[in-house]
């Protein structure tokens, strides 16, 4: 069995297609599998370290208003697609995969053209560009949020399967996860992401400068690049440091997010799915500058099913975010119903469900 799986660009694209690639393995050990990405995106640092070997292809985006930009990436998408068709015909996959992202846009349509089983995955509950124009060609559309159904045409290659995550955001106990983050009172997580938000930390720092004591604790994880300023300015507020926590990064974060009452964060599709997993009631953020606005398309769909408050980027400022805080945490009818609303949204068997959904197109046991 030979299998190709293309996505990239962000963290987002490229974890889901590893959890695929190790659940293919897991069920077909002897399998081949190559991943296919560009020299500039992340996946060609993250797919080696995690044990599989990628082919890069030269291909660009495209922006949506007519520019310079759009000619050079056509003729890089030319280009692109003779890479790609070259590397599958040399690969001779049986099943051809994408996750997202204008790299696998090629790859997946040159193997759709080229008679391989195809099959994507969408994360977000609005679609990205390449995925909606893939939806077209491919066998089967896997999608993360009921709600992004309507943005498919192609009803009867759907199917929700849900984000692939790792499995320790379900086996982390609440006992282990509270052992290794202690607190005295009620702990609120906040993350801007693995590089840390800019509107976020400033937004949470002035809260903690203005109110160093509250009700509950914070847990702030800055990101590495933002964390040795912020301590800086903290160094003039002892009480700010003595009665909360502050960390560049989090090497942990099924633990903190388990041991956590609230978690405060961005809205990407993997972080809502991990959120949900421990089911855990959230406020979200979503980055105002996203492609096609979809972290508030996924905030919006989580506040609907009423485990989140959404705040948008734009409206972020200390007094409101704090407010918000002690709403959700004075008030336990609220946390419980949120809890049980994020644990509701939750699919524990995505992984699984995508894996299935392969085995069925190649028509294997």
């Amino acid at each position: 069995m030979k299998v190709i799986i293309s996505g990239g660009g962000t963290g987002g694209h490229i974890y889901p297609a590893i959890a695929i690639a190790n659940k293919i393995k897991e069920k077909h050990p002897k399998c081949q599998i190559l991943f296919i990405g560009t020299s500039a995106g992340l996946e060609s640092d993250i797919v080696p370290k995690a044990g599989y070997e990628i082919k890069t292809i030269t291909v660009s985006y495209l922006r949506r208003k007519i520019s310079l930009h759009n000619l050079k990436s056509a003729g890089m998408l030319l280009k692109g697609l003779w890479q790609a068709r070259k590397i599958i015909k040399d690969f001779h996959p049986d099943v051809v995969i994408g996750t997202g992202g204008f790299v696998c846009g090629p790859v997946v349509y040159m193997a759709s053209k080229l008679g391989i089983k195809t099959l994507i995955h969408e994360q977000n509950v609005f679609p990205g560009i390449t995925n909606k124009i893939l939806g077209n060609y491919v066998d089967k559309i896997a999608i993360s949020f009921e709600e992004a159904q309507k943005y498919f045409k192609q009803k009867n290659k759907l199917v929700v399967t849900g984000n692939p995550i790792r499995e320790e955001f379900f086996k982390v106990t609440s006992q282990e996860a509270k052992s290794r983050y202690k607190s005295e009172r009620p702990l609120v997580l906040i993350v801007g992401g693995s590089g840390g938000s800019v509107s976020i930390n400033k937004t949470v720092i002035d809260m903690l400068v203005k109110h160093p004591k509250n009700s509950f604790e914070i847990l702030l994880v800055t990101g590495k690049k933002h964390y040795k300023e912020l301590m800086e300015k903290l160094s003039q507020h002892e009480e700010v440091l003595k009665y909360n926590r502050i960390i560049e990064y989090m090497e942990d974060m099924p633990y903190a997010l388990k041991a956590c009452d609230l978690i405060i964060c961005s809205a990407g599709a993997i972080t809502i799915t991990e959120i949900n997993a421990v089911g855990k009631p959230s406020i979200l953020i979503p980055k105002a500058y996203t492609a096609e606005n979809h972290q508030e398309y996924n905030a919006r769909a989580l506040e609907a099913r009423g485990a989140a408050f959404v705040i948008k980027e734009e409206e972020l400022e200390s007094s409101r975010l704090l407010n918000k805080i002690k709403e959700v945490l004075h008030d336990s009818k609220k946390l419980q119903s949120m809890e049980k609303a994020s644990l509701d949204a939750s699919k524990k068997l995505a992984t699984e469900d995508i894996y299935e959904e392969i085995r069925k197109l190649l028509g294997i046991k």
